[in-house]
């Protein structure tokens, strides 16, 4: 509510809609829902996010489907449900949120790690299928960003972190929101599966 009001007060015109992203049926309901408030839905970026850490060895059937369904699965099917729209009227930009951990592994949160390497396989075949309408589709990949993700473990691991990190600080939420601006926008028309890492060089490439 206090996004939707801050939007207005700038001219813009906004909804708040919740849905559960490990059930089709209710990503149906919402991309519905969407149309019938605000119109065709142009740009979608996929920035659902949970960390549940479990080792491999002790992980349960119910977190790794959790973890798959939210970042993964809830991806493929909203892409699913906005594509035709999207090819209608030859314009869309996809955007998924990866991680590091997609690039580097991550211990105790390997069912993270594989999901959203997930992302990229799923971001190539976009580009491929969908390119041709005039849809781009690109991963935008964060490091150690200040949000409540990361907040909890930051006090036993920030020294560790710096360490890996060449700009010795954390990124800030707005560093990676640019980058997503931009690919939304039409200066960005000719980059389509393109990884940008936001990390402050803990990966590169």
């Amino acid at each position: 509510a206090e996004l939707v009001e801050s939007i207005e007060k700038e001219g813009g015109k906004a909804i708040a809609l919740q849905a559960d992203l490990r059930d089709p049926g209710s990503i149906d309901q919402l991309v519905k829902s969407s149309y019938e408030k605000l119109g065709p839905i142009d740009i979608l970026v996929h920035n659902a996010g949970l960390m549940s850490p479990a080792s491999i060895t002790d992980m349960t059937h119910e977190l790794l489907d959790h973890s798959i369904n939210v970042h993964l699965k809830a991806a493929f099917y909203l892409t699913k449900a906005l594509a035709p729209s999207m090819i209608e009227r030859k314009w869309g930009r996809i955007i998924c949120v990866s991680s590091q951990a997609a690039f580097t592994g991550s211990a105790n949160h390997a069912h993270y790690s594989a999901a959203k390497s997930g992302l990229m396989g799923l971001t190539f075949s976009i580009v491929k299928e969908l390119g041709s309408s005039g849809i781009t589709a690109n991963l935008v990949s964060p490091g150690r960003i200040l949000t409540d993700l990361i907040s909890p473990h930051i006090a036993a691991r920030k020294d560790e972190w710096m360490k890996q990190t060449p700009l010795k600080r954390f990124g800030k939420p707005e560093e990676v929101a640019n980058v997503i601006v931009f690919l939304a926008s039409d200066e960005s028309g000719y980059i389509s599966g393109a990884n940008i890492h936001v990390n402050g060089g803990l990966v590169m490439g």
